[in-house]
């Protein structure tokens, strides 16, 4: 898909140096993948929230972590 956006060259600058890209095109695919995958995380982290995964003997595995720190 073909976009126009105006966006400070700043920002590219940075997206290119951050992303190793060599390419606008590229850095901004990039970006935009691992965006969406943060966001995907955050979501499924909120749904975890709500309903905890358990183990197998029923403890959840928050107090499974708490127990070995």
């Amino acid at each position: 898909m073909k976009v126009t956006a105006i966006i400070s060259d700043e920002l590219v600058n940075n997206v290119k140096t951050y992303t190793g890209s060599s390419t606008i095109t590229e850095a901004i695919t990039i970006a935009l993948k691992d965006w969406v995958d943060i966001y995907n995380i955050k979501e499924l982290n909120k749904k975890i929230k709500k309903n905890p995964i358990e183990i197998k003997n029923g403890r959840k595995i928050r107090e499974e972590n708490r127990n070995l720190c």
